[in-house]
């Protein structure tokens, strides 16, 4: 009895640790991301990324509608999604985002939008 009662308690513990991830929110926590590091280059008409790709990031339903080659977002799953592998460099080191600089996104700033894109790329 002492054995599955402890089995079990492990078991839940194991399940909380996995919810402590907090919600990420598009307005609060990506769209400054987006506006620091992304909108110089993503803005239409002149912006040199919009012009190399048509991809306009200077709202959710123009993020959400991807590029001229399709979408860059597949949401719940960001090892899949267009955007994850640019800012992480998954994609070469040619091709990493933004391209402003040598530094690239921080970690949390790559975190927030991996987990933004994994909870569902809600616009929230």
């Amino acid at each position: 009895m002492k054995r599955a009662l402890a089995f079990i308690i492990v078991i839940e513990l194991f399940a909380l640790a996995g919810c402590t991830t907090q919600q990420v929110g598009y307005q609060q926590d990506v769209v400054p991301i987006l506006e620091q590091r992304c909108l110089a280059c993503h803005v239409a008409p002149d912006g040199a990324g919009y012009q190399a790709t048509g991809l306009l990031m200077d709202s959710y339903e123009s993020l959400m509608n991807g590029t001229d080659y399709g979408p860059v977002i597949v949401a719940g799953d960001s090892r899949r999604s267009i955007l994850n592998m640019l800012v992480e460099g998954r994609a070469g080191k040619m091709q990493r985002m933004p391209h402003d600089d040598n530094q690239g996104l921080s970690h949390e700033q790559i975190e927030i939008l991996r987990e933004w894109v994994n909870q569902g790329a809600l616009n929230n």
